[in-house]
């Protein structure tokens, strides 16, 4: 058996159904006795171009190792969905199990929107403090605006 590397760009509008078709394909190469090294979910992207009037697609990849029919089985079924805009099948000379160097990237990006979200409510609980020790609460300042409302009309 040989390994592949597939990539599918999905209509943005069966994005919902992307979890689902990613378990068929997962069904079927398993059951021509193949294996599913690497599964990820790159989401909705912008595409360079657009593609039959379309300007975003869902992408997901797959490294597999399977057999020829097999391999022509999901060909057939890509050719055959209108869910799917384009595909790409790259003959591979080993398996892929680490993440890909875009899910690396993802993963930093999110990794690094943690902490600095984690930063910023730091931050602010800090500041809370610094108002609940001078005295001038939340509350406080929430009462005094609302009076200062009611005199002036």
């Amino acid at each position: 058996m040989r390994h592949y590397e597939i990539v599918v760009l999905v209509h943005p509008d069966q994005s919902a159904q992307v979890e689902g078709m990613m378990g068929r394909y997962k069904a079927l190469i398993e059951k021509g006795n193949g294996v599913v090294h690497r599964q990820e979910d790159w989401g909705r992207r912008q595409l360079t171009y657009t593609i039959n009037k379309v300007r975003k697609a869902h992408y997901f990849m797959m490294n597999i190792e399977c057999n020829q029919d097999t391999l022509d089985e999901l060909n057939h079924s890509f050719k055959f969905n209108d869910a799917i805009l384009r595909d790409l099948v790259l003959a591979r000379k080993k398996a892929f199990t680490e993440p890909s160097p875009f899910m690396k990237e993802v993963e930093r990006k999110s990794k690094y929107k943690a902490e600095r979200a984690d930063r910023s409510r730091a931050y602010q609980a800090k500041d809370a403090a610094k108002d609940v020790k001078s005295g001038d609460s939340a509350e406080v300042k929430a009462e005094s605006t609302s009076e200062a409302a009611s005199t002036e009309e």
